[in-house]
């Protein structure tokens, strides 16, 4: 009899093992640059072409490898920066397993050439699916150079769960910022098709590699962090105010000891520290560097070595809490905030909405949409970072329908400046006026989608939007996107881009600040044959920037508008994401209660 159980070949074995180091191009970037800032790297030079599908190279003047060493960097678990058990936990340095070169190569053509100083020649070898093609001496400078050619070509399985440029090559560059915000003091240029689209140079301080890499539009209202423990913990880097913040945790860069983590004590920590700053669904901007002991963490736990493990994760999660809280209060900007306290990891970071908020927006745009203020000037938007407005004015259009009460409401009041009081016949009506707002705009910009269009409104003055790499693919991708939801965007040069109309229905709303946040809802949605799929998702994210917030004092003719509108609508009893809108008292459940009737 046979036996079932078998060891698997070594290319079989390889694919594998790749399967787990190398899921798209970004994956041997990060490798490859990790290898080449271990090789101690002073200049990086990274080259993509098609997103990373066709070519990734990656050029270094590191001390290079001679041709021994060249062979074994081929091999599996080959590495020269572990050498026992004990070196785990004692590690200063990015990679050590020793699979990523010939992961890379077993997937991929790979081409490896190399010098060190000290030799007049280098060798280069020439590896295909994972074997070895050829190998000969060749004339190079001093360093090494890797490069992959044709990813997955012999798995197409998995080439064909690539995405399509653009999103490949947003990815690829987001590991490139990453790395490069750790190290200010090495040269990073990044090429695509040709074309330069990042180059950082040598810089003294973060500050000056954020402004590089982030923008200086964002990094303007960064404060600085540096904290330390007592017991060996430090905390160093940047922190956005709260009126720096993001739709999504992409621009939370975390560092343990040096290396760019995804790690949930830190980003829970992070996020307890802005507890009661930041409204719901908003994350802060951050560059933060943990640096501790490295016997008091566990970098082994995960193959991408994104994850990580503290010895006393409960201790870390307080000490960088309190560290960007004290920072964030030392500003000012949270004197009446209560002071920061232990959580339960595990428990989610609620953050109420910011009352400010309200007097961002206002009442005028209800006012102009119910009609209840025919003349009403429409608010400008805001610039991303409060620098400057660009002016809005409105398409001709007659005068809107004001919308009315149905027959037997009747309004009574607000409670909280934040639910409507009504009477419907005998029945007491407690509607949440946010809720119901944003269901009456979702509802609008639907129609307007399947119909026409979403109606847009021109700006008088262009707004320039910054945008990071991936944000700045997105948008590049899927202009006639963003086109059919009412933003009228072109290319500005680099990472901008220059807004000249906005869906009508948000005028007031943050314009800048909105395309930013669809650009990562597009990017975490992806990209179909259409966007119908996933339309409903993003025209949640319009209707809930301009509407109604709680804690705002409406107008008994805007309360009625409200109400007249939100019953003319299908679905007016809950909002998009699905909360209640409307809670009924009949009289004969109020009259059971007082002990009536």
């Amino acid at each position: 009899m046979s036996p079932k159980i078998r060891i698997l070949p070594e290319q079989l074995a390889n694919q594998i093992a790749a399967g787990e180091v190398v899921e798209r191009p970004a994956s041997v970037v990060k490798e490859l640059l990790e290898n080449a800032i271990d090789a101690g790297a002073s200049e990086l030079l990274i080259e993509i072409e098609q997103g990373g599908r066709q070519l990734v190279r990656v050029t270094d003047n590191g001390c290079g490898m001679a041709k021994d060493d060249l062979f074994l960097a081929l091999e599996r678990h080959a590495t020269s920066k572990i050498g026992s058990s004990a070196d785990l936990f004692a590690l200063h340095t990015l990679g050590f397993r020793g699979e990523a070169l010939p992961s890379i190569a077993s997937v991929a053509r790979l081409r490896l050439t190399s010098r060190t100083p000290d030799q007049e020649l280098g060798w280069q070898i020439y590896a295909e699916g994972g074997t070895v093609r050829r190998a000969e001496a060749v004339g190079a400078p001093a360093g090494t150079v890797v490069e992959v050619r044709d990813l997955f070509f012999n798995t197409p399985g998995r080439r064909k769960f690539l995405r399509s440029e653009e999103t490949e090559f947003g990815h690829l560059a987001d590991v490139v910022v990453r790395l490069a915000l750790a190290r200010p003091d090495i040269h990073v240029r990044l090429t695509h098709n040709g074309r330069t689209h990042l180059e950082a140079y040598r810089h003294q301080r973060l500050e000056e590699r954020a402004d590089a890499l982030l923008g200086r539009s964002l990094t303007a209202d960064m404060l600085t962090v540096d904290a330390e423990s007592g017991s060996g913990e430090m905390l160093t880097g940047l922190i956005g105010s709260p009126r720096v913040n993001r739709s999504s945790s992409s621009h939370l860069y975390a560092y343990v000891n040096g290396r760019f983590v995804r790690d949930r004590v830190v980003q829970h920590a992070i996020l307890e520290a802005y507890r009661t700053l930041l409204e719901k669904r908003r994350y802060p901007v951050a560059v933060l560097f943990l640096d501790l002991p490295p016997e008091m963490v566990d970098v082994n736990v995960h193959p991408t070595k994104h994850e990580v493990r503290f010895r006393e994760q409960q201790k870390i999660h307080d000490f960088v809490a309190n560290a960007v809280r004290t920072r964030l209060l030392g500003e000012n900007l949270a004197a009446a905030a209560p002071p920061p306290v232990s959580v339960p990891l595990g428990v989610p970071v609620a953050a109420p909405p910011d009352p400010a908020f309200a007097a961002r927006t206002g009442v005028q745009e209800a006012l102009a949409a119910y009609g209840s203020r025919k003349d009403a000037v429409v608010p400008p938007a805001v610039r991303p970072g409060g620098k400057g407005e660009a002016l809005v004015f409105p398409e001709p259009a007659s005068a809107p329908t004001v919308p009315r009460l149905p027959d037997g409401w009747r309004v009574i009041g607000q409670y909280l400046n934040s639910y409507l009081v009504c009477q419907a016949g005998e029945d007491l009506l407690l509607v949440d006026q946010h809720a119901a707002h944003e269901r009456i705009g979702f509802e609008k910009l639907r129609r307007q989608l399947q119909a026409a269009g979403i109606e847009r409104q021109r700006l008088l003055f262009p707004l320039v939007i910054e945008c990071d790499h991936r944000q700045a693919a997105v948008v590049a991708e899927r202009l006639d996107d963003f086109a059919r939801l009412g933003f009228e965007l072109e290319a500005f040069g680099g990472r901008s881009f220059s807004l000249l109309a906005i869906p009508q229905l948000l005028a007031g709303a943050d314009a800048g600040q909105l395309v930013l946040d669809m650009a990562e809802e597009l990017a975490q949605i992806g990209r179909g044959t259409t966007l119908d799929a996933a339309v409903d998702q993003v025209l949640m994210r319009l209707a809930c920037h301009a509407m109604i917030r709680a804690h705002q004092p409406l107008a008994r003719p805007e309360m009625e508008a409200l109400l007249g509108e939100l019953a003319a609508i299908d679905f007016g009893s809950h909002c998009p994401h699905g909360r209640p809108v409307i809670r009924r008292l009949g009289r004969s459940e109020i009259e059971r209660f007082f002990h009536r009737g």
